[in-house]
């Protein structure tokens, strides 16, 4: 039994199938009744719904699991409490191999979801636990795509002359599946995960642009507008924890170029990863198709 967290988002909803395709009996666990009725319709065996920050959750979700894959809730203003308590129940529940979802650089502490993962990960070293720790750099998220087909238009938060690495949604799952699936292959390993290419808003412009077939114009957005926008139905403390975050961010990626190397990707994966340009014709075919 392999315990997934934040089982229906970006990368649960994919790395799923993945896992149930190789055999694995999968508990997932959800915040909400529809997604939890999404995933029973994928096929899990078992779905918990129920809130990550309550202890008691937290054991019922990992009793009896071998391995896990823990997704912090980035939308939870607790989410660093919550990646200790899941270290702590996972060492006293005897699971052989906890699967870390951090992100590039996690070094980088004027981020604060950097920093809040960063921390995760040193509890996670002095565990005891075999682990293993996957550092995604930026993903290449469809969402972000649909004012580009809509409405011509991509919309970036920070400075659009700074390179930042991206990568695939899909690659990184791949990557999740098979260490879950080969925990001896990967323990104790920590991987950077990052596509080929280094790409200002001005480069996704001309790729998108030559995908699309005409011209997609570039725009910087007020990242607290966008958050607004796009999440204003939170709880107002996880709202400005939201809030707090999307600043960091812009001043970071303003400042500092964001960028990683696609060589630990290439060798895990055992073939190239994804291209932005391919996502973007994969993305774009999808949406004519729709």
């Amino acid at each position: 039994m392999i315990l997934v967290t934040s089982a229906n988002g970006n990368q649960g909803k994919r790395l799923i199938p993945k896992l149930l395709a190789a055999g694995h009996r999968v508990r997932a666990c959800v915040r909400s009744d529809a997604s939890a009725r999404s995933l029973s319709e994928l096929g899990v065996q078992e779905v918990l719904t129920g809130d990550l920050a309550d202890p008691e959750f937290i054991a019922q979700a990992i009793h009896g699991v071998a391995g896990l894959y823990h997704i912090g809730p980035t939308l939870h203003r607790d989410e660093r409490a919550i990646g200790f308590a899941m270290v702590d129940a996972a060492r006293s529940a005897g699971v052989r191999h906890f699967v870390f979802s951090s992100v590039l650089h996690a070094i980088t502490t004027d981020l604060i979801q950097h920093e809040i993962k960063r921390d995760i990960e040193e509890h996670l070293l002095s565990s005891g636990l075999e682990f293993t720790i996957l550092q995604p750099a930026n993903y290449m998220l469809p969402h972000r795509l649909k004012p580009v087909f809509e409405e011509g238009v991509f919309r970036l938060s920070w400075a659009l002359d700074r390179y930042q690495s991206m990568v695939d949604l899909e690659d990184v799952t791949d990557v999740a599946a098979l260490v879950l699936t080969h925990p001896a292959d990967h323990a104790a390993a920590t991987y950077e995960l990052a596509a080929p290419g280094r790409f200002t808003a001005h480069d996704i412009g001309r790729v998108l642009s030559g995908v699309l077939g005409r011209e997609i114009a570039v725009e910087r957005i007020d990242p607290a507008a966008f958050i607004r926008a796009r999440l204003g139905d939170l709880d107002p403390e996880e709202l400005a924890h939201q809030l707090r975050m999307s600043g960091a961010i812009s001043a970071r990626y303003s400042a500092h170029d964001f960028l990683g190397n696609p060589n630990v990707l290439t060798w895990l994966l055992g073939r190239a990863p994804t291209s932005f340009e391919g996502f973007v014709r994969r993305e774009y075919a999808a949406f004519l198709a729709a």
